[in-house]
């Protein structure tokens, strides 16, 4: 079974999903809004969420899902693991955004 893995820019992500949501609406909220991330992320291999190819306007291959109000980016990685590149708030501008998360 494919493995997830936590890209450099998804990473950064969460960081700011959790602190904002922290600040925002308490700890707990958080702590739950981060732990339903991870366990969507786990769904991917098993198709437990629907994920759809990125639109060929982004110029990358790779597939994206809502989670409650975030669109979570993920791609095949060469050795057959999940990779998530970045997630991104809905009010977000997504290319913008997604093009500095994959660094074109």
């Amino acid at each position: 079974m494919a493995q997830v893995r936590i890209q450099e820019s998804a990473s950064v992500r969460l960081d700011e999903i959790y602190h904002y949501t922290r600040d925002r609406w308490g700890e707990a909220q958080a702590e739950q809004y981060i732990t339903g991330l991870f366990a969507s992320f786990g769904k991917i291999e098993t198709h437990g969420v629907t994920s759809r190819p990125i639109p060929a306007l982004f110029g990358v291959d790779g597939y994206f899902f809502r989670y409650e109000r975030h669109f979570v980016y993920w791609r095949r990685l060469a050795n057959g693991d999940i990779g998530i590149v970045t997630i991104l708030h809905e009010r977000m501008h997504q290319i913008d955004r997604f093009r500095d998360d994959f660094g074109l």
